[in-house]
């Protein structure tokens, strides 16, 4: 595994506002209290992308979003939200499979050009695969480990306007013989196929040989994206699903080469967001960031919350409860007790699963919507609630809708942990932390 970037003056990097979040035992560069690193590695930033090529009605974005989580943790999908994407989808006319038949700058700093598609719903960062190199618009997704590509080895079918790895145009793709992937989701559907050794370029880093999982089977979910070309996996190495043996994820295959061993999200509501790589820009940030511990065991950023406050309420509710950071999943699923209690604070709301998939309030109430704080460790993350009023339920638009679909949901009957997904990550400043495995959190200004 060879790493390099596009700089060759990495080696005395000094970045006003560009911080480590803490000290590392092999390069031992700085001390624990935030100095600005003075030695090389590498420090990236990628700005997401517009995704132009997106479609689909805003009205029932809510209940595609659970559908969505439920699908993508393997969690079967409850046969009325079932029926009830199945009539909006006939009633839409989407029913039917569609599709059948940048610089990088030279300083140790490369930027990229992100915008987030309807609802906040994905984000998508321009990524090279190949040599030459071929640019994918891909989603970052710390709730997964593999990094998969719509590929020249997927059917025809099953393209729905994704822009394809090209695979024979690559003269760096080597086939790993006998290795394959597989997902599979909670509606029955799967993507999977072969697995290849590339070059493959993030804000100007190159990793060569790395793992790209080109897909011979593609879910219609992701067939239905028209721009998202495949998915980055951010999570720990050990969720890969590359049989017999499982394959590194980017970020790990990078993070020793990397000024510091961590990446930021920091996701914005209804404007470019991005992701930066080996540094922590301290304008991005107010305060002081929160770190918090990683429990690993089962390959998530996953993390205590010890439970939460409605409004301006001081009172905090007690529930402790595990949770997951993910930035592949649009809605913040929390356990049912706590979204009840959220939605009982809210005149006129109810959970409508049968007729809209989860929670729904008037829309009325959108610009009174309380605030959510969820408390994890010694730091209070504050929701706002406009926030918090996800997509119209019975009209195209917040304008002509009556009724709104709230991005707090309930998480599945007996599923492990919370997921926080953009809805609560867009509110705040994380670090996902790999050389300590910690998480760290900050407010932002939003």
């Amino acid at each position: 595994m060879r790493i390099h970037h596009s700089s060759v003056a990495a080696a005395a990097l000094v970045v006003r506002g560009l911080v480590w979040a803490a000290p590392t035992e092999k390069r031992g560069l700085l001390d624990p209290l935030f100095e600005v690193s003075t030695l090389g590695g590498i420090t990236f930033k990628i700005n997401q992308v517009p995704n132009q090529k997106f479609y689909g009605a805003r009205k029932g974005r809510g209940a595609m979003a659970m559908a969505k989580a439920y699908s993508k943790y393997g969690a079967a999908i409850p046969d009325d939200l079932l029926s009830y994407i199945q009539q909006l989808l006939e009633e839409l006319g989407l029913l039917e499979q569609p599709g059948a038949g940048n610089d990088t700058s030279a300083s140790p700093q490369g930027e990229v050009a992100a915008t987030p598609q309807m609802f906040d719903s994905e984000y998508l960062c321009p990524v090279q695969v190949g040599t030459p190199p071929q640019t994918l618009n891909l989603d970052f997704d710390t709730g997964s480990s593999d990094l998969w590509v719509f590929s020249t080895e997927t059917p025809q079918s099953q393209i729905g306007g994704q822009t394809v790895y090209n695979i024979p145009q690559s003269s760096t793709a080597r086939l790993l013989t006998g290795e394959s992937w597989g997902i599979s989701y909670g509606d029955g559907s799967s993507s999977g196929g072969n697995v290849y050794l590339d070059t493959v370029s993030i804000g100007g880093i190159i990793v060569e040989n790395q793992a790209v999982e080109s897909a011979t089977n593609v879910s219609l979910a992701f067939t239905q994206r028209p721009d998202t070309d495949g998915l980055v996996g951010l999570a720990f190495s050990t969720l890969n699903t590359v049989k017999p043996n499982q394959q590194r994820t980017f970020f790990d295959n990078a993070m020793r080469d990397l000024a510091a061993p961590l990446f930021t999200a920091n996701l914005r509501a209804s404007e470019p967001g991005n992701y930066n790589f080996g540094f922590i820009d301290t304008t991005e940030f107010t305060g002081q960031i929160t770190y918090v511990p990683v429990n690993t065991s089962q390959g998530f950023w996953q993390f205590t919350s010890q439970g939460y406050k409605i409004g301006d309420s001081n009172v905090m509710n007690a529930q402790t409860h595990q949770a997951i950071a993910d930035t592949g999943t649009t809605l913040m699923l929390v356990p049912e007790a706590i979204a009840a209690s959220y939605y009982a604070a809210i005149p006129g709301a109810v959970n409508a699963v049968q007729t809209a998939g989860g929670y729904v309030f008037p829309c009325s109430a959108a610009a009174t919507l309380p605030s959510y704080t969820a408390v994890i460790g010694d730091y209070l993350a504050v929701i706002p609630g406009e926030f918090i009023n996800f997509a119209p339920v019975d009209g195209n638009t917040f304008a002509d809708a009556t009724t709104c679909f709230g991005g707090i949901q309930a998480v599945p009957a007996g599923f492990p942990f919370a997921i926080y997904g953009d809805v609560f990550l867009k509110s705040q400043f994380v670090v996902f932390h790999g050389g300590q495995t910690q998480l760290g959190l900050a407010p932002k200004p939003l």
